[in-house]
């Protein structure tokens, strides 16, 4: 009889508990995270779960209605999928719909409200240094120095220069303190002209990189009187802001060009709102190479924004900072703008050359992880408004999900009939693993809901149904390869050793091809195609690991059953019903005599 080979391979043949035992192991500590975890049910997409709908008109700047067009249309729904998969969400579908509308759906259970200020949100961040600024409303006694509103609480300062960035603000506080002293009693007209005074000097002062020629030369007559009256207006548009009413800050700064100063509104960690005349914008926001939210345990600042800058960013980043430390500006502190609100504005007290800034404002976690997310994936290049919300209901998705999983019940009944009927004991074995591996699937589905974000919808379903068929294809390859080998005349246990090499060669090209073409179209797909994909990669992998740890394995453990390993004829290993060979034995060659002396009589 040809016995299995010995050594290393004979170890392994002949302990396949432990393969049993890893993933039994696996099994209940992947079970006991879902548990843990909270949640003990795959999370379920927009179609079989519903979930919101959120429809977004694009609205032209003045004079930029060719701005709406395809290539803009098809950039702003790239980014807003982006921005709503940073958000943790799965099978969120953004598409366009006509010329100038985008559909956003997205499955229950997310954070509709922050996704919808995600999605719509144009995210147009400028860096542009402080000209004036002072409480707005009502609140507003007199004006007050640049220190004392908000620039010692907001600081978004390269970490690498907070200590001098701290000196600076103390002695802006010493050196203001001594301007404001006046009387409590002075008439409301004196503080105006004061006022008007401080924001007149201060557009003078712009030492943004607009604010003069390129070769630095003074600008014509016919320019400064133009600028003159653009600067009249401003300062009229500035004392008239008031901060607290919310229509005046949407429409203050409201049309301004990046190049042109402007009038902003932004609150300090008070919670009072100030009102900014702000110059020029010396950094875009698309010259941010990368931002992170991160818990700032160093200072009490809590949850920051880090950001770096490209290499044209940083120096732009750089030369602001440099002319704001030089005093070229009154406040000497820059305000970081995002869609036309200040977020904070930091004194400076030396150029930040590093090309990293970090914002900070009071933010929490939420807040500070959403800036980070819209300013890493860009600003929209269309401005929009949310034309409709609505609530989808899920229950034509239940209708199918419902025949989807008849269809899948009534397949897999007739492929364990199929077995039972032509592998017989055999079945047994296919029939477990089949269990482990939709075990195995549902587990690991429902700890990715949570984890990577991942839905259920129903082309994953289906490429679940498809995965059936994958396992059992599998199971068959090894079981014939078996077969043969007892039609060979080999007894159960070395047939089963010997068929393994080349069933597993067989398995593992064939699941191979099937994760390649899941991969594939999971690539080249969008929306719920995708979902058919990850399932049906999924599947394949764990195919991979029920066969090798727990089919193999139990098999070999089988084989050592005198049910299995006699041959019965219910087993599907009979040796007659295969039409086997006689046994197969070594054929031993006759043994030589021992040398010795010759018989003289035989020679």
């Amino acid at each position: 009889m040809v016995a299995p080979k010995k050594g290393k391979n004979a170890s392994a043949q002949s302990k396949p508990g432990r393969s049993l035992a890893l993933i039994l192991i696996a099994i209940v500590a992947l079970t006991g995270g879902m548990f843990a975890s909270g949640h003990t049910t795959p999370r379920l997409g927009i179609d079989l779960a519903g979930g919101t709908s959120i429809t977004l008109r694009a609205v032209p700047e003045a004079g930029q209605e060719s701005a709406i067009n395809k290539t803009n249309m098809d950039t702003a729904v790239e980014i807003m999928n982006r921005r709503v998969n940073g958000l943790g969400v799965s099978e969120a579908e953004v598409q366009t719909q006509g010329d100038r509308n985008i559909i956003v759906n997205i499955p229950k259970g997310t954070n509709s409200k922050e996704a919808r200020q995600q999605v719509g949100t144009t995210a147009k961040l400028y860096f542009r240094p402080v000209l004036a600024t002072e409480l707005s409303g009502a609140n507003a006694t007199g004006t007050p120095s640049a220190s004392e509103t908000g620039g010692a609480s907001d600081k978004a300062t390269d970490k690498a220069t907070d200590k001098a960035t701290d000196k600076a603000t103390e002695g802006d506080k010493a050196t203001e303190g001594d301007k404001a002293s006046g009387t409590p009693s002075d008439s409301a007209s004196a503080s105006a002209t004061s006022q008007g005074r401080a924001a007149s000097d201060a557009l003078k002062a712009d030492p943004s990189p607009s604010a003069t020629s390129s070769d630095g030369a003074s600008p014509s007559p016919s320019a400064s009187a133009s600028g003159d009256d653009a600067a009249a207006k401003l300062q009229q548009q500035y004392a008239a802001l008031d901060c607290t009413d919310k229509n005046a800050r949407a429409k203050a700064g409201d049309g301004a060009k990046p190049s042109e100063q402007t009038l902003a509104c932004g609150q300090n960690s008070q919670g009072q709102w100030q009102k900014y005349i702000l110059g020029a914008a010396a950094v875009d926001g698309t010259e941010v190479d990368e931002a992170e939210a991160v818990y700032n345990t160093q200072t009490a600042a809590g949850w920051t924004v880090t950001m770096k800058f490209t290499d044209k960013g940083s120096k732009k980043f750089a030369d602001i900072t440099g002319k704001l430390a030089q005093n070229q500006s009154p406040q000497n502190q820059f305000a970081i703008v995002l869609d036309n609100e200040v977020v904070s504005d930091p004194y400076v007290s030396q150029a930040l050359t590093g090309g990293n800034a970090e914002i900070s404002g009071s933010f929490d976690q939420e807040e500070a992880q959403s800036l980070a997310n819209m300013l890493s994936y860009g600003a929209l290049p269309l401005t929009f408004k949310e034309d409709s919300v609505t609530t989808v209901t899920a229950a034509l998705g239940g209708e199918q999900l419902h025949a989807g999983l008849i269809a899948g019940a009534i397949g897999l009944a007739l492929v364990v009939l199929y077995l039972l009927f032509y592998y017989r004991g055999l079945s047994f074995i296919a029939v477990c693993s089949l269990l482990v591996s939709a075990g195995l699937t549902y587990v690991i589905m429902a700890l990715l809901g949570p984890t990577i974000g991942f839905a259920l919808n129903l082309p994953a379903v289906c490429g679940a149904i498809v995965a059936i068929g994958i396992t059992a294809d599998s199971f068959i390859v090894y079981f014939e390869r078996v077969r043969d080998e007892i039609r060979e005349g080999r007894t159960l246990r070395p047939a089963v050793e010997r068929a393994w090499p080349r069933a597993r060669r067989t398995i593992l090209v064939s699941d191979f091809v099937s994760f390649l073409a899941a991969a594939v179209l999971f690539v080249v797909t969008v929306g719920k195609v995708q979902g058919f994909a990850f399932t049906l990669g999924l599947t394949t992998l764990l195919d991979v690991v029920v066969v090798f740890l727990f089919t193999k394995p139990l098999l070999t453990l089988m084989a050592r059953r005198k049910f299995f390993s006699s041959g019965h004829k219910w087993s599907g290993l009979d040796p007659k019903a295969l039409g086997a060979k006689p046994p197969l034995r070594r054929t031993r060659r006759p043994s030589r005599p021992a040398a010795g002396p010759v018989d003289p009589k035989e020679a």
